[in-house]
């Protein structure tokens, strides 16, 4: 769930200057730590503290992906590090975050929302020496009065070089924990979700590509990931893995489409498609024979609730159809009656 974004401004000697932005985070009542990974280049961010209860869930190492009732406070531990060779000095806040268009967005600057001012991140201000790391403690005090429901936010690590007369181009760059913390008494809901149909397609340029629609059918926003296995292609040919594309994310109830982009030498086939999508320990796998088109939109593939719906459609269709039929010839017989 990390996220990298870019600005420019100017500085009073000319140029035009780039802002970078990025991001990741988790919290609970009880906690364990982890392993740091590999360090990126530059400034960076992560959670040290994740969530006992969330250890098998690879979201709650890198996002707060939680469940608080009204009245209750959680602190837990960033931390920062500095892999240039120069000197930084860190601002580190919260700030507003939403999921629009089936995608996790970030709000400009320090744009404060609901769940951005529940938050706070001590010490606001920390200088880096190169290769240095500092920890940071993040604070989220959600209020009694707090409604259900879930609230996404950012919590966000940031430096600036500003012009002078060396660099006529300045550097602002941020790197973040992103917040997904629901609201509301009792237990957390449930997260699912529903692979309801795929459709294979060539693109304008004819490459091919897997069209996979998913719905959201739990309580907590999903981050959606996945892959495409084909077999039993053409003379026995195999292929794959192909990775999904990343960055859709899906609001309770919200639909959307994740896509997986395939060689461009592939066979139209048939095949045997196997696609997996994933959000955290959220898993499901649907399987079908799929032919690629030579171009535009092949022949979609149903599951699940639309395909039970398709067939109680056509059966009730039959239906109406058989009915009709006897109506009629009842009142042929009636209007007829030496008619056999």
């Amino acid at each position: 769930m990390a996220v990298l974004l870019s600005a420019l401004f100017m500085g009073p000697y000319g140029g035009a200057a780039p802002a970078a932005l990025a991001s990741a985070g988790t919290a609970h009542s009880a906690v364990s730590r982890f392993d740091p990974g590999a360090p990126g280049e530059g400034l960076g961010v992560r959670l040290v503290d994740a969530p006992v209860v969330r250890r098998k869930d690879p979201r709650a190492r890198t996002g707060v992906v939680d469940h608080l009732n009204p009245g209750t406070t959680i602190r837990r531990r960033l931390e920062v590090s500095n892999t240039t060779a120069e000197p930084l000095h860190v601002s580190l806040y919260a700030a507003a975050a939403s999921i629009e268009g089936r995608t996790f967005t970030f709000a400009p600057e320090r744009t404060p929302n609901e769940l951005s001012t529940w938050t706070t991140v001590e010490p606001r201000e920390i200088d880096l020496a190169p290769g240095h790391k500092r920890i940071a403690w993040f604070t989220v005090d959600v209020p009694q009065d707090a409604w259900r429901g879930e609230r996404y936010a950012v919590m966000w690590a940031q430096t600036a070089i500003m012009p002078d007369k060396v660099h006529n181009v300045g550097l602002a760059s941020r790197v973040g924990v992103r917040m997904y913390l629901d609201i509301g008494p009792g237990g957390e809901p449930p997260s699912d979700m529903s692979i309801e149909k795929f459709t294979p397609e060539r693109d304008a340029t004819g490459q091919p590509r897997l069209v996979a629609e998913v719905r959201n059918t739990g309580g907590r926003a999903l981050e959606l990931s996945g892959a495409l296995s084909l077999s039993e292609g053409p003379g026995g040919l195999r292929a794959g893995p192909y990775p999904a594309t990343l960055g859709v994310a899906l609001k309770p109830g919200d639909v959307g489409q994740v896509v997986v982009v395939l060689d461009p030498r592939l066979p139209n086939g048939p095949w045997k498609a196997d696609l997996v999508i994933q959000s955290g320990l959220v898993k499901r796998t649907v399987s079908a024979t799929v032919v690629f088109p030579d171009a535009g939109v092949g022949q979609s593939v149903l599951f699940g609730g639309n395909r039970l719906l398709l067939i109680s459609l056509l059966l009730a269709l039959i239906l109406v159809i058989a009915t009709g039929v006897y109506l009629l010839r009842r009142r042929r017989r009636q209007a007829n009656p030496g008619m056999a």
